[in-house]
C-alpha cells in the first residue's frame, strides 16, 4: 500500500488530498482539506500558516511520498508568485520529513485520471469522486485537484510488474486501465523522439 499526500498549492487556498493506493492501483481517501490563508495577513504570516497545517497533516497521516502540482508561468504574475511560494513551503516541510516529492503537470495529472490531457475541472472532480468511490463529488475544486494529484502518484508509484513494462513499452499494456493507457501515451508524447548520439 503507497500513500500518498498530493497537493494543489495556492496562497489563499492550498488542496491537500491523502490517498492509499494498493498494488492493484484501488485507491482509497485518507483525507481531504484546504488549507486557507487570509489574504489581509502578512505573506510570511500566511506561508506560516500553509507549514503549519501541512506539517500536522503529514505527521498525522504519514505518507510515503508527496505528489505537488508543477507550477506554470501565467499571465497574472502575482497568483504565480503566491503558488510558487506556497510550493516552496510543501517542498520544505517535506524535505524536513525524508519526503520524496514529486512534480506533475496539470495535463499529466488530468490525462492520468480521465485519460484526456485537456479534461476540465469538472470532469476531474467526476472522475475523482467515482476512482475513490464517494457519495459526493470533492469540493471545492482545490480539493478534488490535491486527490487527482494523489491518485496520479500512487498509480506511478503503485504499478504492478506488468504495468511496468508496459509503462517502459512492452507488450502488457492490457494490465493498465484505459486512463493509465492515455496517460502512458501522453507522457510519451512529452518526451519527443530520442535522438541517436
Amino acid at each position: 500500500m503507497l500513500r500518498v499526500l498530493g497537493v494543489d498549492p495556492g496562497l489563499t487556498r492550498c488542496g491537500v488530498g491523502i490517498v492509499d493506493v494498493d498494488p492493484r492501483r484501488r485507491a482509497n481517501l485518507v483525507a481531504v482539506t484546504v488549507i486557507q490563508s487570509p489574504p489581509e495577513l502578512p505573506l510570511e504570516q500566511r506561508l506560516l500558516i500553509i507549514g503549519t497545517q501541512l506539517e500536522a497533516l503529514l505527521d498525522e497521516h504519514r505518507p510515503d511520498a508527496v505528489a505537488l502540482e508543477r507550477v506554470f508561468a501565467q499571465h497574472n504574475v502575482r497568483t504565480v508568485m503566491g503558488t510558487a511560494q506556497a510550493s516552496g513551503v510543501v517542498l520544505f516541510v517535506a524535505a524536513a520529513r525524508g519526503l520524496s516529492v514529486t512534480l506533475h503537470t496539470p495535463t499529466e495529472v488530468k490525462a492520468a485520471v480521465t485519460g484526456h490531457g485537456g479534461a476540465d475541472k469538472k470532469q476531474v472532480t467526476a472522475m475523482v469522486q467515482r476512482i475513490l468511490r464517494l457519495d459526493t463529488p470533492p469540493r471545492p475544486a482545490d480539493a478534488a485537484d490535491a486527490l487527482a494529484l494523489a491518485i496520479c502518484h500512487g498509480w506511478r508509484g503503485a504499478q504492478s510488474p506488468a504495468a511496468r513494462v508496459a509503462a517502459e513499452g512492452g507488450v502488457q499494456a492490457s494490465a493498465l486501465t484505459p486512463a493509465q493507457q492515455a496517460w502512458r501515451r501522453a507522457e510519451s508524447a512529452s518526451r519527443g523522439p530520442k535522438l541517436n548520439a
